[in-house]
């Protein structure tokens, strides 16, 4: 599956420079970008990678808010009017909500009421705001942060008020999550975090301010720990049960995680640490057009501990790089280049000129496949299914050796530029669960559901075959999804290759991954991990058409 490390934009904040100060720090709330103690490991300030989609895909402005209008940087929308008397004396108006707060709440209240996502929302709200800097880490600390830990802040303030969250106002209940947030995983201190999550109350939900505040109060009563151990199942009767409550996740993709990591708790749960911490954003130096270790210079980045490509992004937004805006480099998981590179570094006997990306949008593994190609005098065919996504690999292979085909890569054999036993390296990036990324995308832990993976594993055994059909004998087929759950990987695997009607070898995988790189296994297959390696969960299975 193509993750959102390999969305063609993103952003990311740093740290505010020396002697700035953040519109919470000016308000008398603390906020250093260092969370206190929590069970997970800590979110840390800097923000997230984003893309650059507008507010729910529909030009929305958050609330309050006027078409035209952009509250200046420290002001913020619905502040009260008239101001304040007391003794006579008229008072400036207080502000309903702070800025960065309004922000987050927007956010997340367009996850859960528009099924947005908010690498693809946030941005948008943090440039109509004006907000940058600390501001803007602190909006988005919020953002994902609530977003990740939304389960047990649900079980939480579900305690706290005596009811099912479900039966709170959906309103009511994203600011209280994100007030939550701020008491049990922040510096914040718990009297401003109540207040200012009753003022967000205030301008959402009027008639639930003294609700929120009771609420609130409650749960300050305990820490994050405290919580857990009051609310979690116990971790010897139920260990499943405790370890989803306690990290943050549901109960069935806790179990698969257990199941792929061969029934291991203990790596299981530095697993759902390391889902819970901010990803770094890794960019992609393309071979032939960009050096890593120059590129990493460039940005105040450094080198990836594996892939030969790899630079870490320190800080900063990616999509001001000149380096991204000339295709030189582009944004993509580590993990993901790993994957892409194995299948273009695997030894092939007779021609290697036809390559093959059969799942192609949004274009991050073509644009990595296609550069190593402009080497080695080859080209490749990238096919997608969904007209946008062709335009999106248009856009990120624009000046490489690739021909994007707008077609169903099921559809080897039938359409003409996707003839059978044609292709000298095929790469079936499948359409999967995603739950190898969880990291840069917190609110699909809670969307999906395993009534997903049977229509999921039916077309990713679809496609295989289809690959399978389109190497020609002796050609490659990497099989690769951004999923560690057994039946999206060795089951999917093994089921496709026994009724393809391809004779078909397994390519042992790990030798093409970089040489000392710890933790892959017994193979012939190859499972990255985010706690092992730093990456997406990313799987691989390489196959010869015999």
């Amino acid at each position: 599956m193509t993750g959102p490390s390999e969305r063609p934009s993103g952003e990311r904040f740093s740290a505010a420079r020396d002697g700035e100060r953040s519109d919470s720090e000016r308000r008398g709330e603390r906020f250093d970008g260092e969370p206190r103690g929590e069970r997970s490991g800590g979110e840390r300030s800097g923000g997230e990678r984003f893309g650059g989609e507008r507010f729910g895909g529909r030009g929305e402005r958050p609330s309050g808010g006027q078409r035209g209008e952009r509250p200046a940087r420290g002001g913020q929308w619905g502040a009260r009017a008239g101001g304040d008397r007391r003794d006579g004396v008229r008072r400036p108006p207080r502000p309903a909500v702070d800025l960065p707060r309004q922000v987050a709440y927007e956010a997340v209240a367009a996850v859960h009421r528009d099924d947005a996502y908010a690498n693809l929302v946030l941005p948008s709200l943090l440039r109509d705001a004006g907000l940058f800097g600390r501001d803007a880490a602190f909006a988005t600390e919020l953002t994902y942060g609530t977003l990740r830990h939304l389960g047990t802040l649900d079980a939480i303030l579900g305690d706290a008020a005596g009811r099912d969250v479900q039966r709170i106002d959906p309103p009511v209940r994203d600011a209280l999550r994100l007030g939550a947030y701020q008491l049990l995983h922040t510096r914040v201190p718990a009297h401003a975090a109540v207040s200012s999550t009753v003022d967000l109350v205030r301008s959402v939900g009027p008639g639930a301010t003294g609700f929120a505040n009771a609420v609130l109060r409650e749960v300050a009563g305990r820490d994050a720990d405290a919580w857990v151990a009051k609310l979690a199942p116990s971790a010897e009767s139920d260990p499943i049960g405790h370890l989803a409550l306690a990290y943050s996740h549901p109960q069935w993709i806790v179990r698969s995680f257990a199941e792929a990591l061969g029934g291991d708790l203990g790596e299981t749960t530095r697993l759902l640490i390391e889902d819970n911490e901010r990803p770094p954003v890794h960019l992609c130096a393309r071979p032939g057009l960009a050096d890593a270790a120059e590129l990493a210079d460039d940005v105040g980045g450094a080198p990836g501990a594996f892939s030969p490509y790899a630079v870490y992004l320190s800080g900063g937004a990616p999509g001001d790089l000149p380096a991204l805006a000339q295709g030189r480099a582009h944004v993509q998981d580590e993990g993901s280049q790993l994957v892409a590179n194995a299948l273009a570094v695997a030894p092939l006997d007779g021609p290697d000129g036809r390559w093959l990306d059969l799942c192609a949008g949004p274009g991050g593994k073509s644009g990595l496949l296609g550069a190593l190609a402009a080497q080695r005098d080859a080209r490749l065919t990238a096919v997608e299914v969904s007209e946008h996504r062709a335009r999106l690999v248009e856009q990120a292979t624009r000046g490489l050796p690739v021909t994007v085909l707008h077609a169903d890569g099921r559809t080897v054999g039938a359409e003409p530029k996707l003839p059978e036993a044609h292709f000298d390296r095929v790469l079936v990036d499948a359409p999967c669960t995603g739950l190898g990324s969880l990291r840069r995308r917190p609110e699909s832990r809670w969307r999906r559901q395993p009534s997903d993976l049977p229509p999921l594993t039916r077309l990713q055994r679809e496609l295989l075959a289809a690959a399978l059909r389109a190497a020609r004998p002796g050609g490659l087929v990497a099989y690769v999804t951004c999923s560690p759950h057994t039946v999206e990987t060795h089951v999917t695997v093994t089921e496709a290759a026994r009724r393809s009607g391809v004779p078909v070898d397994f390519v042992d995988a790990r030798p093409l991954m970089p040489a000392g790189m710890p933790g892959l296994g017994d193979g012939p297959t190859v499972q990255l991990w985010p706690h092992r390696h730093g990456t997406d969960a990313m799987f691989l299975a390489m196959l010869r058409r015999t």
